[in-house]
């Protein structure tokens, strides 16, 4: 499901935070009740959120850290190889999942503060996931990646348009960009709806706390 063009801001992250904002409703979050405590599969989760939550602050204070983490939802899409590939398949690390696409103006104008985050912190206990959920046209997103110096993210694509609503469903979204950060055995540990700059020490200082490594 496509943005509604007229709130794709274009020009600069600042313009872009600003037109990110305007697609999203609130959504619902039936784990976050006040009161429920953490229970089922992915109740060790609870803990690393809480840790996070106090760093959703400043260029990242849209991020919703879910008190009540639950499992992510199953997302298959295709490698750059366009070989078929999923979440597991990246292995047992924390994931920002991002999903993305060329005609959406706050999508383009964070993907270089994420290509950033994933050449500082990137590595075998982190990753950015960038999927781009076009599904015509399949050439042009990974020429946007080349013409705009995207070198650090691996790019990943949805042809057959499955993970957008998978993903959306599951984090109460309704735009792009939308981003969900999953943990090391698959639960959600919250949502960020819109832009970000993510390579900013607030960003960067999120990440390390889902990780454990202090602000």
């Amino acid at each position: 499901m496509r943005a509604n063009p007229k709130f794709l801001i274009a020009g600069g992250l600042a313009a872009a935070l600003l037109g990110g904002l305007a697609l999203y409703g609130t959504g619902s979050n039936l784990g976050n009740l006040v009161g429920v405590a953490p229970s089922g599969p992915c109740a060790q989760a609870a803990p690393v959120a809480a840790r996070i939550a106090p760093h959703a602050r400043g260029s990242v204070a849209a991020f919703e850290a879910w008190p009540t983490p639950r499992p992510a939802p199953a997302l298959s899409f295709k490698g750059p190889d366009g070989a078929p590939s999923d979440l597991s398949a990246l292995g047992s690390k924390l994931l920002l999942v991002n999903l993305w696409a060329t005609w959406c103006a706050p999508c383009k104008a964070e993907m270089p503060a994420l290509d950033r985050l994933q050449a500082e912190l990137g590595g075998d206990r982190f990753q950015v996931v960038a999927i781009n959920v076009e599904t015509r046209n399949l050439d042009k997103p990974p020429a946007w990646f080349k013409t705009n110096a995207i070198a650090h993210l691996t790019y990943y694509g949805d042809p057959e348009g499955k993970v957008l609503p998978a993903l959306q469903s599951a984090a109460g979204s309704t735009g792009l960009p939308t981003t969900m950060l999953i943990d090391a055995k698959g639960c959600v540990l919250g949502v960020m709806k819109g832009p970000a700059e993510w390579s900013g020490e607030e960003g960067k200082g999120l990440i390390r706390a889902a990780l454990g490594q202090g602000a």
